[in-house]
């Protein structure tokens, strides 16, 4: 299943990388991530650093847990997450924040599949729904840490 959102918000691209590679704080404002645990930082070239992040996740139905690597390169302001472990059978997703105008142009690209057939056509009626729900959760934090914006 693949997706991709693009919005425009009012912030500087390095505040938005700087806020979705902060994958540490993600239980405070997501509330279907329940825990994070992150290991094994370590720098990856000038500009780029990599973790490993495991994630709690928690909705009615379903809790589970996966591992990603998370790569973050700040001098071309991407954000890559890979599948180390979970239930997916393949998990990737991209985060690129390009500046427009006064603002910053958020790209987030998600493919993944599950491991179970039966998880994934639960899931996959509201999975459009998930994504938009996720980028409001970050666009929320935004606003929170950094105010409404210049016209907001």
């Amino acid at each position: 299943m693949q997706h991709h959102v693009t919005r425009l918000l009012p912030y500087t691209p390095d505040q938005l990388f700087q806020l979705i590679g902060d994958v540490e704080r993600y239980p405070d404002f997501v509330p279907w991530i329940t825990s994070m645990r992150t290991w094994n930082a370590r720098a990856a070239g000038e500009g780029v650093d990599a973790l490993d992040a495991e994630a709690g996740v928690g909705f009615s139905f379903l809790k589970e847990r996966f591992s990603t690597r998370v790569r973050r390169d700040a001098v071309n302001r991407q954000i890559d997450v890979g599948l180390i472990s979970g239930p997916f059978r393949r998990l990737t997703n991209r985060w690129r924040f390009v500046p427009e105008g006064a603002g910053t142009r958020v790209e987030f690209d998600i493919d993944f599949q599950f491991k179970s057939r039966l998880l994934e056509a639960l899931l996959a009626a509201n999975f459009h729904h998930a994504v938009e729900r996720l980028m409001t959760c970050f666009e929320d934090r935004a606003k929170a840490l950094y105010g409404p914006g210049p016209g907001s």
